[in-house]
């Protein structure tokens, strides 16, 4: 693989890995325009982001076996079509309630893009690499939410909010552009992956009993989690709370999406010197730490808007380390398998999103306490799994090893 062509692999990745962060970010300044426009509250509206998150969570085990057994191009094509088409139904929807079933469908064809980006990772680059590639996508996806929710109060303000979701179906059209003329095939399809419920069901039990896959994804997916509570809670802390408008809640939305973009390149360079299970443990007993002071100073109400900024720009600081390490480490012992492991990564990943924001909504009492307490309590359960699953994992790989065999077949 050229240079050239690496930089264009990973744009396309990072492109498809954008798809679901602009879906959810766009159109979060919007939420009380659409709350007056189709005469309900914000917290009813917050379940249509609760509706997106639950079909990215189901729809990504739809597409792994598809991926497996279709290859990566052909799955990919008709989820961004789905997506498209939904993006426009949300535009046009004159109910709370027909938006939160055109979102949910917009999430079915959107995970496609995740999975198959996770997939032909693991396809196009040696294991030993992918957590370097998992970084950089890390820093192309941390990148959408300085632009989304920017562009989306500025959008919103000038156009309505109709137009974000007219946005976001001609952004995918052009991803769907640079798939067709770039994007290398990948894994070729595979006649032999059966779809039937239950091929595809033991093909998901044998990649979900593996204790490296799921003590990392676990780990990944509930300390991935954190973002997802201050991605539900925003709206309203800064809108309703503190008082600001549209467009200066996207710029918040920027400045502290500027924490998601250092760490990643912070784990490039520790990579050189550490192991990922190492980077892991450190970035979680520090997201714990900044976890504790964030709840109790929420509580005692120590914080201005600009000190609560300051402190979840640390917590989101830290969230670069988990996310590519835990999302390479799951992957890394699957090669046939890597689109059901991919897929189930994910599903885990947005199903624990989609209950942490809606616990959010639930717990809603007019403070920022539920979202921080939802964030730190997300951290800590990542830390406690990981120190309790470390050792099993240790002792799995070292019996594999001196078996002999591969990770995918000592099962």
């Amino acid at each position: 693989m050229t240079r050239k062509q690496h930089f264009y692999i990973i744009l396309i990745l990072g492109a498809l890995c954008t798809v679901s962060p602009f879906s959810i970010d766009m159109y979060l300044p919007g939420f009380p325009a659409i709350a007056q426009d189709l005469k309900t509250t914000i917290s009813q509206v917050q379940l249509s982001l609760t509706a997106y998150l639950i079909g990215i969570s189901a729809g990504q085990l739809l597409y792994g076996p598809l991926l497996d057994r279709y290859g990566r191009k052909t799955p990919l094509y008709a989820g961004m079509v789905l997506y498209i088409l939904a993006s426009v139904g949300c535009a046009f929807t004159s109910s709370v309630d027909a938006l939160i079933a055109m979102r949910f469908l917009q999430a079915i064809g959107g995970c496609a893009g995740m999975v198959a980006a996770q997939a032909l990772v693991r396809d196009l680059f040696p294991v030993k690499e992918t957590a370097k590639v998992f970084s950089t996508l890390t820093l192309v996806i941390a990148v959408s939410p300085m632009v989304a929710p920017t562009v989306g109060g500025y959008v919103t303000a000038t156009f309505g909010w109709h137009a974000v979701f007219i946005i976001l179906a001609l952004i995918t059209a052009l991803i769907l552009l640079g798939i067709y003329f770039v994007l290398p095939q990948g894994k070729p399809a595979d006649p032999s992956m059966s779809l039937k419920p239950k091929a595809v069901m033991s093909n998901f039990w044998l990649v979900l009993r593996h204790p490296q896959f799921l003590v990392y994804s676990l780990v990944g997916g509930i300390a991935a989690a954190g973002p997802f509570a201050y991605i539900a809670g925003s709206p309203d802390v800064f809108m309703n709370i503190y008082k600001v408008s549209e467009q200066q809640y996207g710029w918040i939305f920027a400045i502290l999406s500027v924490a998601l973009i250092g760490s990643p390149q912070l784990n490039h360079l520790f990579l050189r010197k550490y192991t990922s299970e190492q980077i892991i443990k450190a970035g979680l007993l520090y997201q714990t730490f900044i976890g504790a002071l964030l709840v109790y100073g929420v509580y005692a109400d120590w914080y201005s808007i600009t000190s609560l900024l300051v402190m979840l720009f640390l917590f989101l600081s830290g969230q670069g380390l988990t996310s590519p390490n835990s999302s390479a480490l799951s992957l890394a012992p699957f090669s046939r398998h890597a689109g059901s492991a991919a897929a189930l990564m994910g599903s885990l990943r947005m199903g624990v999103g989609a209950l942490v924001s809606a616990a959010v909504s639930l717990l809603h009492n007019g403070t920022a306490l539920p979202m921080v307490l939802v964030m730190a309590l997300c951290t800590v359960t990542g830390l406690v799994i990981l120190l309790l699953g470390g050792n099993w994992v240790k002792r799995h790989t070292s019996n594999s090893n001196s078996g002999g065999l591969s990770e995918e077949t000592n099962l």
